[in-house]
């Protein structure tokens, strides 16, 4: 009887929500077939196969080799893997940004604190696109030309061709090397979960982060000497006009990487001043207390506690960097939305290109948002 009885006061829920699915997919489904006749009207194909047709689109910027007789679908994952290179590297490098600026907006030092501020206030409210033209039109193709390189190092040259610097090239012995550089890292693993065990049963541990540094970087540097040093290095040397050899990180390239770092930076700074000051003042204190040097108080005792606050806010941080990575194409950076706008332009292929645009920024920002909650759930406090 009361099963009856609950069944009556859900069938008006019931009913409102199937309604409401059926609108959506009627909606839906009139979409997709006002698209489909005016393709039709204005003759153009529908579908993925264009990605099979060789392409003619010159790119200067690959990671991979490229040439402009190769498909549609290849270019487009070209400028898939830019975008994805130079995220990697800028979420990396904002992140050590972010937490110096984050350290230096809660400094007892006035002056570094007013720096951290004036830093965070400039870049959070200038549009990321006027730092990109800033980082581009002012700082870097004022460079001098290729006879005039600056060379901070040697065999590194700086112009406004770009950043050219010596390409490793990897000899006999060298896979060598990389397995011992994985077996270091694996047994600094296991030294940091011994360490942890012995911490949680004898309340003392192992200095785990010196040990792993000298074992990742002794090991295989041990293994590269016994080898004969596999590894050459082709120079950029100075021929007519510009430079041959090596490799370069182009204008572009350098451009788009520093106005990500900077402008995500002020953001991720801000994220871990306000971590640090959630922290209890209780806390430091108690660390003061124990007789604790400062440098060890922000990173035993604050930054642990910063990072429960601070990684939900830059996990948005990160998926915002992936996507204004997209307004290279206003610097002419090869990215994903680059090259795909110049197969729009020749295939009239919209609708197909934004869904892969679509579904290229859905999958890394999900990876990202997998990565960071797994990462948040690790340093949670854990409740008795």
């Amino acid at each position: 009887m009361s099963l009856t009885s609950d069944l009556k006061k859900q069938l008006p829920v019931i009913l409102m929500q199937t309604l409401v699915i059926g609108v959506v997919i009627y909606v839906a489904l009139q979409l997709f077939y006002n698209t489909q006749a005016n393709l039709e009207a204005r003759n153009i194909a529908s579908g993925f196969r264009f990605l099979s047709v060789e392409g003619g689109l010159p790119i200067n910027d690959t990671l991979l080799s490229y040439e402009p007789a190769d498909t549609y679908g290849y270019a487009f994952l070209m400028g898939a893997l830019n975008t994805i290179f130079v995220s990697i590297i800028a979420i990396v490098l904002s992140t050590i940004l972010g937490v110096i600026v984050g350290c230096a907006r809660v400094s007892g030092n006035w002056l570094v604190a007013k720096l951290g501020a004036v830093y965070v206030e400039i870049l959070r409210n200038i549009p990321l696109l006027l730092t990109l033209f800033f980082c581009y039109s002012v700082v870097l193709v004022s460079l001098p030309h290729p006879r005039k390189s600056l060379v901070p190092f040697k065999d590194i040259f700086i112009n406004n061709r770009g950043i050219f610097l010596p390409r490793p090239e990897f000899q006999d012995g060298m896979a060598w090397v990389f397995i011992a550089l994985a077996v270091a890292i694996a047994g600094s693993i296991f030294l940091f979960r011994k360490s942890k065990h012995l911490r949680d049963t004898t309340g003392k541990g192992l200095h785990t982060g010196w040990i792993s540094l000298a074992l990742c970087i002794g090991l295989p540097g041990l293994v590269f000497l016994l080898t004969g040093q596999p590894i050459a290095f082709d120079t950029p040397i100075l021929k007519g006009f510009n430079f041959k050899g090596g490799m370069v990180l182009r204008p572009e390239f350098s451009a788009l990487l520093l106005g990500l770092i900077m402008y995500t930076a002020a953001f991720i700074g801000e994220n871990v001043r306000s971590g640090i000051q959630s922290v209890d003042k209780g806390q430091l204190d108690a660390a003061k207390a124990l007789g604790l040097k400062p440098s060890l108080i922000m990173r035993k005792v604050i930054l642990p506690q910063t990072l429960r606050v601070c990684i939900p806010a830059t996990t948005n941080d990160y998926a915002s960097l992936v996507k204004n990575s997209s307004l290279a194409v206003a610097i002419g950076y090869p990215d994903m939305v680059s090259v795909g706008g110049t197969i729009i332009g020749q295939n009239d292929q919209a609708i197909e290109i934004i869904g892969l645009w679509m579904a290229v920024y859905l999958t890394i920002n999900l990876i990202i948002s997998l990565g960071m909650n797994w990462f948040n759930s690790k340093v949670q406090m854990v409740e008795r």
